[in-house]
This record gives structure tokens, sequence and C-alpha cells, in this order.
């Protein structure tokens, strides 16, 4: 409980902090998105530190409040599906698909995501970032690829560094290995940690048991970090050379959402050559 307890709390000050900032530019829409996201997140640290389930629609408690999981599915239906998303990608650490993240979602924090979703969910944090650039503390934006625009179906946080938003040719095997190392480290007593975990070190040589049951999370750890250990070296340095890249040729939203085409790239960096 410590661990969800800590999440609450620093996403607490962080809406706060959002919610200072948009006022200070007299944006009173996102102030007020944001102060009612704040409003659901409180609800939520005050359930789980009372233990009493929020009121549902008519006036009596949500859950049962019997088991982990009733208290999680109770909690987690007053995070916003951009909430859950943030907190699936956070404890991945690296760029991820749709699918992965409604998986992670329903395994750690009794998520109620569905894939579809998501399928919008980009596009609207981009409208969003252009009507008030930086008014949020974070958004849920794009992986780039080496043409520095959106790689198909990836998203990845804003407030990481821009080389862990890059894709380079390792790229997808590094983020899936780190990914499968995040997984193992977290795994719980909810059967579905443990399906998404034997499902993922089926890729990972060395990583499975075969069919002897559940995979041991430190074997996983300790095989996917032996073949990342093969790979890092080159793929921080080609992720490196894009981020830097993206800084010198892109515009603010398009660091974060990516370029169109390269010709986009092209014009934007006469354009800003011409200034």
């Amino acid at each position: 409980m410590s661990d969800r307890l800590d999440e609450l709390e620093r996403r607490i000050d962080e809406l706060r902090a959002g919610v200072r900032t948009a006022m200070r530019g007299r944006d009173t829409v996102t102030a007020r998105a944001l102060r009612a996201e704040l409003r659901g997140v409180e609800r939520a640290w005050d359930s789980l530190v009372s233990g009493v389930p929020e009121p549902g629609p008519d006036g009596h408690g949500g859950t049962t409040g019997r088991g982990t999981g009733s208290a999680r599915g109770a909690e987690s239906r007053l995070v916003t599906v951009r909430e859950q998303v943030h907190q699936a990608l956070t404890l991945l650490g690296a760029p991820a698909q749709p699918r992965l993240i409604v998986a992670v979602g329903e395994a750690f924090f009794g998520g109620t995501l569905r894939g579809n979703q998501l399928t919008s969910l980009r596009r609207d944090e981009e409208r969003s970032f252009r009507a008030s650039p930086y008014g949020r503390p974070y958004y849920l934006c794009a992986a780039l690829t080496d043409r520095l625009s959106p790689a198909r179906g990836l998203l990845a946080v804003s407030a990481w560094p821009p080389a862990r938003r890059m894709v380079g040719p390792l790229s997808p095997r590094v983020d899936f290995l780190t990914c499968a190392i995040a997984v193992a480290r977290r795994l719980n007593d909810d059967p579905r940690a443990a399906r998404l975990l034997t499902r993922m070190a089926r890729n990972i040589p060395g990583g499975s048991q075969g069919d002897l049951g559940p995979p041991d999370p430190g074997r996983v750890i300790e095989a996917a970090a032996a073949e990342l250990a093969v790979h890092a070296e080159r793929d921080t340095r080609d992720r490196d050379t894009l981020a830097k890249r993206a800084t010198s040729q892109l515009g603010d939203a398009a660091r974060l959402f990516g370029a169109a085409t390269l010709s986009t790239v092209a014009r934007d960096t006469t354009t800003e050559g011409g200034r």
C-alpha cells in the first residue's frame, strides 16, 4: 500500500503545481481539468488510507471491500484513463504499445483500461499541448523514429529524458527487455501479473522454465539483463544521436509528438534558421 500512497501523493503534488501554472497563465480550461483530476486522485488517496470504498452512484459503497482486487478496482475507477496510462508507463520505464500498457494496468493497478481508449489519447494530448504549451506536469507523447516521426502505436512520457523516447534499430528489443525486468521486479500475487511475466519470459533466452509453471522473477531479470548488456551501448549511442537531432531540428511540439515527414523537419529547420 505504501508504494501506491507514494504514487498518489506525487501525483497530487504534480497536479497542484499544474493548477498553479495554469492559473498564472490564465488558462482556465486546463486549470479546471486539472482540478477535476486532482479531486479524483485525492479521493483515491483518502479511500486507500481509510480503507473505506468511495460511494457509488446510489450513495453506498462502490465495493464490498473484500480482497485487494476489489479495493484496487474501486480505486482505479477514481483514476482517469490518462493517469492509468501514466502509471503503467512509469512502471515500465520505456515506450510501450497499448496492449502492454493495458496488461500492466490490469496486473499492477487493478486498471480498467481498454485498448480502444488509448487510440486517440496521443492526439488529445497533442491538442492540449498546442493549446497551452507545458500547461501540464507531463504529457503522454510519442516515441520518435530515426525519421523523427512518431513511432506507430508507441506511447511515452514527456518528462522522460529525450533519448529514452527515441527508437533506434535496437530500441524495440532493448525496451522489451527493460519492460520485462520492470514487470519481474514488481511481480505480485495477482495471477494476471504472473501470466504477463510468463508471456514475456518466453521471448527471452534463458528466461523461461518451459511448461514447469510461472517463471522465477530473478531468473527473468538475470536473463534479460544479460542480453541487455549486449545491446545497451550501441542503443544508447543511437538514441543519443537521434535526441540531438530532434533537439536541433524540431520545435517544442514536434519534439514531443513527432514531425509528420522528413520534409516537415527540413521546412522547420529552414524557417527557424531564417528567424
